[in-house]
C-alpha cells in the first residue's frame, strides 16, 4: 500500500517537472486507469490543435458596416501624370439577400484599403512634388519679367518684335499639387468632395528669385458629387482632359486644345452601357478687345450661364467625346452694351496602339468661344472702336495629335503637335498686334524608375503669328522630376 502511494507520488513528480522544463516524461509502467486517462488527454490535446487550426483558416465574418473600397476616379489623367488617381469611396448595407451575417452583433467596418476613416467618411490625401528646369531660347524678344510663359508654354507671351535673341532657364517647383478626398455614405449613395489646390499660377511676388520664392497656393478644384450630380468647380464639360498628352509641360499643346476649369452643375447619365450624357450650366464670363489693343478685357457683364452637353463613347477600340456650347456673350458699360452668341463643337479621343501605345486628338471649331481655348489666346468678340456699340464675335479653329510610344513597361515617349487659327470679322481696321495664329510641335522621353517616380526630358518649338504677319519664336528643353503620393 505504501509502496503503491510512493510509486504514485513519483510519476506525479517526474510528470510535473517534464512538462515545465519541456522534457519527455520517463517511460514507466502504468496501471490500466493511467493509460486511459493519458490517451484521453491526447484526444484533447489534438482536438484543441484541430481548433486552432480551423481558425486560423476561416475567412473573416461579413460586415453589415460600411466596407472601404478603392476605384478609379470619373475622367482621367491630369496633365503631368501617369496614372489615374485612385479615389476612395465606401459601400454600405446589409449582406445580399439569402445571406446572413456570421456574427450575431455585426462585424467592426474593415479598414480602408487606401487612405483613412474618420467616422464614416473615408480621407484620403494626394498629389505630388515637382521639379521642372526650364531652358528658353526666344528668337525675336525677351519674356517679360515674372511672366508665366516662362514657367510653362503659353503662346501668347512669345516675344514678337523685339529685333534681338534671348534666353532663360528657370527652376520652379510650383507645379507641386496637393488635394484632399472625401467619400461618405449617404442613404445608399456616396457623397464624394475633392479640394485640390497648386502653386503654378499664382502672381509672383516681386524679387521672388531673390532669396525664398514664395508663392501664394492656387485653388484648382473644389466640388461636390453625388449620383450623378457634380456642383462646386471642376474641369469644363466642353474639355476632355482624358486626351491630354504626357507632358513635362503644365498642359503640353495648349495651343491646340480646350482648357478650362470654372464653377458648374453638371448632371452625368449613362444612356447605354458605352455611352454616357453629361449637360451642364457653367459659369458664364464674355472676354473682350478693341480693334485698336489687343489686351484681353473680362466684361463681367453675363447674365446668362454657358450651356455645355456631351456625349462620351467608350466602345471597345477607345474613348471618344463629342462636345457642344452656347453662350450669350455681353458687354454694358452705363447701360451701354450688346448681346451676341457664341457656340462651339469639339471632338476628341483616344485610341489604344497595343499595350503601350496610343494615339490621342482633339479637334474644335466654333465662334465667340476663345475664352475656352489656349488660356485665352485670342478673345470671344471685339467690341467699340470702329464696330461701335456692338460686340462682333471671333472665329475659332484649334486641334493638336499626339502619338504615345511605349518602349518598355517604364519607359516611352510622346510626339504632339497642336494648332490654332483665328478669323476676325469684316468691316473694321483691325491692330497688326492681335493674335493670329499660333503652332508648335513637342517629343519626350519620360522613364518611371519605381512607383510614383517620373522622370522626363521635352524638346519644344513654337511659333506665335501676329496678324501684321509677324512671327516669334520659342525653343525649349525642359526636365521633369515627378513623385506622386
Amino acid at each position: 500500500m505504501q509502496r503503491g502511494a510512493l510509486r504514485a507520488r513519483r510519476v506525479m513528480w517526474w510528470t510535473g517537472v517534464g512538462l515545465m522544463a519541456g522534457l519527455p516524461v520517463p517511460a514507466m509502467a502504468q496501471t490500466a486507469r493511467e493509460a486511459e486517462l493519458e490517451a484521453r488527454l491526447k484526444l484533447l490535446e489534438q482536438a484543441v490543435q484541430d481548433l486552432r487550426a480551423e481558425l486560423r483558416n476561416r475567412p473573416p465574418p461579413a460586415s453589415t458596416g460600411p466596407v472601404a473600397i478603392t476605384q478609379t476616379a470619373p475622367g482621367v489623367t491630369e496633365p503631368g501624370t501617369s496614372t489615374a488617381a485612385p479615389t476612395v469611396v465606401a459601400r454600405t448595407g446589409p449582406p445580399p439577400a439569402g445571406r446572413r451575417s456570421e456574427s450575431s452583433v455585426g462585424a467592426l467596418a474593415a479598414a480602408p484599403t487606401d487612405g483613412f476613416r474618420v467616422g464614416n467618411t473615408t480621407v484620403k490625401i494626394g498629389g505630388f512634388v515637382r521639379l521642372n528646369v526650364i531652358g528658353s531660347r526666344y528668337n525675336d524678344g525677351e519674356a517679360a519679367v515674372g511672366g508665366l510663359g516662362k514657367e510653362f508654354f503659353l503662346p501668347q507671351q512669345i516675344p514678337v518684335g523685339g529685333g534681338f535673341s534671348s534666353q532663360d532657364l528657370l527652376f520652379s517647383a510650383r507645379q507641386t499639387r496637393l488635394s484632399v478626398s472625401t467619400a461618405t455614405p449617404v442613404n445608399g449613395i456616396e457623397a464624394k468632395t475633392l479640394i485640390e489646390f497648386d502653386f503654378a499660377l499664382a502672381t509672383a511676388p516681386v524679387g521672388a528669385q531673390r532669396a525664398t520664392n514664395p508663392y501664394v497656393p492656387t485653388f484648382r478644384r473644389g466640388f461636390i458629387e453625388y449620383g450623378g450630380l457634380l456642383v462646386g468647380q471642376e474641369w469644363s464639360t466642353f474639355q476632355n482632359i482624358g486626351v491630354l498628352p504626357e507632358t513635362t509641360d503644365f498642359v503640353g499643346p495648349l495651343d491646340g486644345t480646350v482648357f478650362n476649369r470654372q464653377a458648374l452643375i453638371r448632371y452625368s447619365t449613362p444612356l447605354s452601357k458605352q455611352v454616357t450624357l453629361q449637360v451642364a450650366l457653367e459659369n458664364p464670363e464674355t472676354q473682350t478687345a478693341l480693334p485698336t489693343n489687343p489686351a484681353l478685357v473680362d466684361t463681367d457683364d453675363d447674365n446668362v450661364p454657358d450651356v455645355v452637353a456631351r456625349l462620351n463613347w467608350k466602345p471597345g477600340f477607345g474613348d471618344f467625346a463629342l462636345a457642344g456650347i452656347a453662350r450669350q456673350l455681353r458687354t454694358e458699360t452705363l447701360g451701354i452694351g450688346d448681346t451676341a452668341f457664341g457656340w462651339g463643337l469639339s471632338g476628341s479621343g483616344k485610341v489604344p496602339l497595343g499595350k503601350l501605345s496610343d494615339l490621342r486628338f482633339m479637334v474644335t471649331y466654333g465662334d465667340g468661344i476663345g475664352r475656352y481655348l489656349g488660356l485665352g489666346y485670342v478673345p470671344d468678340a471685339i467690341y467699340g472702336g470702329a464696330v461701335g456699340n456692338r460686340l462682333r464675335t471671333i472665329g475659332n479653329f484649334a486641334a493638336f495629335a499626339a502619338v504615345k510610344l511605349g518602349w518598355t513597361p517604364t519607359i516611352r515617349s510622346t510626339f504632339m503637335g497642336s494648332y490654332q487659327d483665328t478669323r476676325y470679322p469684316d468691316g473694321f481696321v483691325l491692330t497688326g498686334l492681335a493674335n493670329a495664329k499660333a503652332y508648335s510641335g513637342a517629343a519626350n522621353l519620360f522613364w518611371s524608375p519605381g512607383k510614383g517616380f517620373d522622370i522626363g526630358v521635352e524638346y519644344r518649338h513654337a511659333i506665335r503669328e501676329l496678324t501684321s504677319g509677324d512671327r516669334g519664336a520659342l525653343d525649349r528643353i525642359e526636365f521633369a522630376f515627378k513623385y506622386g503620393f
